[in-house]
């Protein structure tokens, strides 16, 4: 996979792949949270992408990202709750 929002490949950790599995998350999904959600950002290289996705009954979905010379998924999930 590739983002185009952020120009370098996407690599997706094993916890990641496993969450994504238990949840019934595909990569095209989940590229499309990474590339067109919503973002929330803890410092310059740690974040959050967020977004809904039609037809899914388990939103706001959310990836945790790590920005080095990829983008590291570390986990995806369902349900996400924004916090002030």
């Amino acid at each position: 996979m590739y983002s185009t929002r952020f120009q370098r490949p996407v690599i997706l950790t094993r916890h990641a792949l496993k969450r994504m599995a238990e949840r019934i998350i595909s990569e095209s999904e989940l590229l499309a949270v990474v590339d067109t959600g919503d973002t929330r950002f803890k410092d310059e290289t740690h974040l959050w992408a967020f977004k809904h996705l039609a037809g899914r009954t388990d939103n706001l979905i959310c990836a945790v990202l790590v920005l080095e010379d990829a983008v590291a998924v570390k986990t995806v999930m369902h349900d996400f709750t924004l916090e002030a």
